[in-house]
């Protein structure tokens, strides 16, 4: 989306967000914790990231499969943050956010290789 289109798209509501987070893709629309976040481009990156993921998986199944995964990953850590810092979805957004062209570059379904790769520790 280009800048104009991706402005309309952004919303801000401050009550919404638990702890530390700060942005959340929702399709269509990358919802912030506050207006200043606008200018933050990898957080933007970030959420563009998880708003290619869902429609890669028709909403349904990306939401189903976030769920699923954070799941099984908090159990096996037992720890809610670290299993969200580990959901496949999140360790491609975290890892491509500095990379502004990743989106250009990223071929479909990329965050399936993201299952095997190395867990993040934090």
């Amino acid at each position: 989306m280009q800048g104009h289109v991706l402005q309309q798209m952004i919303l801000v509501f401050r009550h919404l967000f638990y702890r530390s987070y700060v942005g959340l893709g929702l399709w269509p629309f990358i919802i912030l914790r506050s207006k200043a976040l606008k200018s933050d481009k990898a957080l933007i990156n970030h959420e563009r990231i998880h708003l290619r993921q869902q429609a890669e998986l028709f909403l349904v199944f990306f939401y189903i499969f976030y769920l699923v995964e954070w799941l099984l990953k908090s159990l096996y850590y037992l720890d809610f943050y670290r299993a969200y810092r580990n959901i496949s979805f999140e360790r491609e957004a975290y890892m491509e956010e500095q990379n502004l062209q990743y989106l250009q570059e990223r071929k479909p379904y990329q965050a399936l290789k993201y299952l095997f790769v190395n867990p993040i520790s934090s």
